[in-house]
């Protein structure tokens, strides 16, 4: 197995986001290419998040949120409230622009912050897909109990539940609560799997220096074809997902995923351009190239 603790940033006013995707030692988990963990975090009125319009090529943006909202603009039109439970899946595709803040009601009083944003790479049949925009809310995903574990699917297939998103390969997201003495077996339905503990301590056996548990914000990578026994003596929270590898390197510079390197200068000449177009409802301001950045390949 791989544990993983990421690099934490404080973006200011308390606000840390984690990046624990892609790592050194592990670039991606199945179609998984960057995953930040964020939060959670109380801010006062007046004060939230504002991320300024931004483009994106070659994959999806998946928003998940366990406290608070966030608004979600896109050039699509779409505009769209997350609360927690509910399910954002945005394929950029060929292209799109969206812009994610602090709504103005949320804004006006003390509220809190605490979620994921992840990134999926398309197969390279569908990385110039049309751009399109889902939201499933809370009840509309599939749960169901077992052990004294509360599954619910977001993403994908798995544990027998299938997430009514539409996706591209085989892949699975789910959240999980453990009540106490609640117990899980994380089976090999899946090529590359994963998990990231949220809330209390996940225990996974025992070795010479007894047992083996693992606390919030820790994701660990488990070995291909590895099944493993999660259980808690307390009540816990993890998210589990993974699914199979893309289909061949990718390339990632800032905002943009390809399988071309030409690609990807293509698409930041197209955001000088203004050819990624306007998001109604948020259109005064952007944020710019940063022409100092490179690309990073994903072995």
């Amino acid at each position: 197995m791989i544990v993983l603790k990421g690099k934490t940033h404080n973006l200011g006013d308390g606000f840390t986001v984690t990046r624990l995707l892609p790592d050194i030692r592990m670039r991606s988990v199945g179609p998984f290419l960057f995953f930040d963990y964020f939060g959670p975090v109380e801010f006062p009125p007046g004060k939230g998040i504002d991320v300024r319009p931004h483009p994106h090529i070659g994959l999806a943006t998946v928003t998940y949120l366990f406290e608070g909202s966030q608004m979600h603009r896109d050039t699509l039109g779409s505009v769209q409230e997350i609360r927690p439970g509910d399910i954002n899946w945005m394929t950029a595709g060929r292209g799109i622009a969206h812009s994610e803040r602090t709504g103005d009601v949320e804004r006006a009083r003390v509220h809190k912050l605490h979620g994921i944003q992840t990134w999926v790479g398309l197969p390279m049949s569908d990385e110039e897909a049309a751009p399109y925009f889902q939201h499933f809310g809370a009840a509309e995903l599939p749960l169901k109990n077992d052990k004294d574990v509360e599954i619910r699917v977001m993403v994908g297939s798995a544990f027998g539940l299938s997430s009514p998103v539409q996706t591209f390969s085989p892949i699975f997201y789910a959240d999980l609560y453990f009540g106490i003495g609640g117990s899980f077996l994380y089976t090999t339905e899946h090529e590359e799997r994963a998990f990231l503990v949220i809330e209390g301590e996940i225990q996974t056996g025992y070795d010479i220096q007894g047992v083996v548990s693992y606390g919030p914000g820790t994701m660990v990578i488990l070995n291909p074809g590895q099944e493993i026994a999660l259980y808690t003596d307390y009540p816990a929270r993890l998210i589990l997902f993974g699914g199979a590898p893309l289909d061949g390197p990718r390339h990632i510079w800032w905002n943009f995923v390809s399988s071309s390197k030409e690609r990807i200068e293509r698409a930041k000449q197209e955001w000088k351009d203004g050819v990624f177009g306007l998001i109604p409802g948020d259109d005064k301001e952007f944020i710019p190239l940063p022409e100092d950045r490179k690309i990073e390949d994903k072995k």
